[in-house]
């Protein structure tokens, strides 16, 4: 379960989407995102899934690898769906009525749509953090942000703390592993039983991976320091972000994709 998480991974591999610019990247999954809540209509949904297959045949990161990272929210797919389901009012007759539960056409529909835009979200996502990894997506960042210097805005801080917390995940996670495996050979039990029960025998799992986690962090921190790390002014890039004719492409391939959807979004609306 734990290593069907992808989300923070990075997958090695040579594709168009991993040479492009970091910064094409970030701003590519940031319009994507917005335009899942810019479409309301099933065609627009079409749209998103064909541009972001065509992203993922590009990337060459295998689909079944980006399949696998979605039965980690398939848990809190299903509340969205249920809730949506059930909680949404609607006009007319109900579709189903049992007890004081009612399922209305209109509840059907934004539960699957609800569905189908959390299922983007995550694979969207991931998409940028397979193909990019942590120091190009923290470079990636503190350009971007680069103008809010002028307030005093730690861009720099700011990149390097979302750039560590996505490297942890893995880590983390592969630690959460590794004490799972060691807890259940000593006896431990983390199957069986309802849920409050399930709940109470993940103590002696969580005590451990905090302890392990501020280690790793103290250890982060003190490797840092011992380094004589300083961020923000007169640091000096080994590979600075310099724009090719590919990230102009790809840019005109986004205005294009958003275009369609804004103009979709109106003419459906």
């Amino acid at each position: 379960m734990l290593r069907d998480i992808t989300l923070g991974q990075y997958y090695q591999t040579d594709s168009v989407i991993h040479r492009l610019d970091p910064r094409v990247k970030l701003v590519t999954t940031l319009c994507y995102l917005i335009s899942l809540f810019i479409v309301d209509h099933w065609i627009g949904y079409v749209i998103a899934g064909l541009f972001l297959l065509l992203v993922i045949k590009l990337s060459k990161v295998p689909f079944k690898f980006m399949v696998r990272g979605m039965r980690a929210i398939v848990f809190l797919l299903v509340i969205a769906v249920v809730f949506n389901l059930f909680l949404t009012p609607g006009e007319g007759e109900p579709l189903v009525a049992f007890w004081k539960l009612t399922i209305y056409k209109e509840g059907v529909r934004l539960a699957a749509f609800m569905a189908v835009r959390l299922v983007f979200l995550i694979m969207g996502s991931s998409v940028m953090t397979l193909t990019t990894t942590p120091n190009n997506l923290t470079d990636a960042i503190e350009k971007l942000l680069g103008p809010l210097k002028a307030l005093k805005v730690p861009v720099h801080e700011i990149a390097m703390m979302m750039s560590i917390a996505l490297r942890f995940i893995p880590i983390l996670l592969e630690e959460t592993d590794k004490i799972m495996k060691a807890q259940i050979a000593r006896g431990a039990d983390f199957e069986s039983g309802n849920l409050i029960k399930k709940a109470k025998s993940l103590v002696p799992l969580l005590v451990p991976l905090f302890i392990s986690a501020f280690r790793r962090a103290n250890d982060l921190a003190m490797a840092m320091e011992a380094r004589c790390y300083h961020g923000g002014e007169h640091r000096t890039k080994m590979k600075p972000l310099i724009y090719q004719k590919r990230d102009m492409i790809a840019y005109g391939m986004v205005v294009g994709y958003l275009a369609v959807c804004v103009v979709c979004g109106k003419v459906l609306w």
